[in-house]
């Protein structure tokens, strides 16, 4: 297929606008991915994000199904024709990938390429990713064909849109952080400023009544009613604390927006893979809304730093008026009755008790070597 300059520019558009339209780094990645594919009638495009230890951040793939990625294996190292596009910053253009000295060969899952075209994406000097697509969809007589000088001009414009739209991706998160981070410490400065001070009144007034209780009980009897005053005001104090601490996206964003974009957080800060489904939720009511999600980061805490999993399934779905989450991995386990005699188990009481706050429940169902899975029902409004 060979795009003349008008379908060429209406498709380099419609990337563009396609790009434009997300904020999360993810989905970025993503539409990268897919908008170069289909731009250049390719049958499979990737884009790498390096990390600083000689591997890939992020790795995304279009293409290629997820029975098959997941059959290929871990992320891909910086070497051969990816490394010399990272170092070297220029691109690559091969009538046949597997021909050329650089080519190490790929896993035995991996779909067999030939034709490939691959770009450094730069951020003013800096190489911030690498783009690239193989087998180009059109005859191959005597192994003609393959990409062209207009498709590598075409990608090239697309990559330096796709510098510019994943680097604000990276800068709308951590916008995002700085004002949580932000948000965290100005809680930090209130509960010390209001509640460790009653509590330090508290205890001094505490301690003058109990020197009075002998000489003058009248008086420790009103420095008694001082301390009940104190410890009420401070009461209210962390409740309104607590109230401030109920995260800010789920009131601008709701339940399963905020779910999906921590979990795409974590997918690609953690060697596991963490996925998201869900289906049919409506809005619950705010108390099981925070529960469902505190009770989702505490499980995924647990699986991604402590189980070693390699995969970790997070689902939300309507049940009845009310929804069910379902936090499922596939790490070492543990056996829950151990935990509990020997007194580890206080995340598996937060979790409990989190949703039976909420009139919920909670089941834990777990064996050595046979991984995890953390249910939590809620009723509804």
């Amino acid at each position: 297929m060979s795009h003349g300059p008008r379908t060429g520019l209406a498709a380099v558009s419609a990337a563009l606008l396609a790009m434009s339209r997300h904020l999360e780094v993810r989905d970025v990645l993503k539409t990268i991915v897919a908008s170069a594919r289909e731009l250049l009638d390719a049958e499979y495009a990737a884009l790498g994000v390096p990390d600083d230890h000689g591997g890939f951040a992020q790795f995304v793939v279009d293409g290629v199904s997820d029975a098959q990625w997941k059959a290929i294996g871990p992320l891909p190292r910086q070497h051969g024709i990816l490394a010399a596009m990272l170092r070297e910053a220029r691109t690559e253009r091969l009538a046949d990938v597997r021909e050329d000295p650089r080519f190490e060969g790929w896993p035995a899952a991996h779909p067999d390429m030939s034709d490939f075209l691959g770009l450094p994406v730069k951020d003013g000097d800096e190489t911030i990713g690498a783009l690239f697509l193989a087998n180009k969809r059109c005859p191959k007589p005597q192994g003609g064909c393959g990409f062209t000088q207009e498709d590598e001009e075409l990608l090239g414009i697309l990559a330096q849109h796709a510098a510019i739209a994943l680097t604000n991706a990276r800068l709308y998160e951590r916008s995002r952080e700085l004002t949580i981070a932000e948000e965290r410490s100005r809680l930090a400065h209130e509960l010390h400023d209001a509640v460790s001070q009653k509590l330090f009144s508290l205890r001094l007034t505490a301690q003058a009544a109990a020197k009075l209780v002998d000489r003058d009980p009248d008086r420790a009897k009103e420095e008694l009613r001082h301390v009940v005053d104190l410890a009420a005001e401070a009461t209210d104090e962390l409740r309104a604390a607590v109230v401030e601490l109920r995260p800010a996206a789920l009131d601008e964003d709701g339940l399963v927006a905020t779910l999906r974009t921590q979990i795409q957080v974590l997918d690609r800060a953690h060697g596991a893979h963490v996925t998201f489904t869900t289906g049919g939720i409506r809005a619950l009511p705010a108390a099981q809304e925070e529960a469902v999600l505190r009770v989702a980061q505490e499980a995924l805490h647990n699986a991604l730093r402590h189980s070693g999993a390699e995969l970790v399934e997070v689902t939300l779905h309507k049940r009845g008026a009310g929804a069910v989450l379902r936090v499922t991995d596939d790490g070492s386990g543990f056996d829950p009755q151990g935990i509990r005699r020997a007194g580890r188990h206080l995340g598996l009481v937060s979790m409990r008790d989190r949703a039976s706050g909420a009139g919920g429940r909670l089941t834990v169902e777990s064996e050595p070597g046979k991984g995890t899975t953390v249910e939590m029902e809620v009723p509804g409004g």
